[in-house]
């Protein structure tokens, strides 16, 4: 069975001419928004996202390192009260 691959933070967004790509720390791409078009008629006809939306979706995608890392801290914070109010 293969090992899993790690994606080391920090997570950050690239902007293409026609999407939005996640990179996680080394440049290896993990996500990307593709398909997008700023003509409004074509993009309601065909689907696609604005470029906007897809580096929106791409910093939210880009955040998700930080946010596992803050909940974890907050998680060892609690636990770390929870023992002292036992004491």
């Amino acid at each position: 069975m293969t090992r899993p691959h790690c994606f080391p933070a920090p997570w950050q967004v690239i902007e293409l001419a026609d999407a939005s790509r996640v990179e996680e720390a080394t440049g290896f791409p993990i996500a990307a928004c593709t398909d997008v078009s700023e003509n409004v008629e074509r993009r309601s006809g065909a689907g696609r996202i604005s470029k906007n939306e897809a580096r929106r979706i791409a910093i939210r995608i880009a955040a998700i390192p930080a946010m596992q890392i803050a909940m974890h801290e907050l998680e060892e914070r609690n636990a770390a009260l929870a023992a002292r109010r036992r004491h």
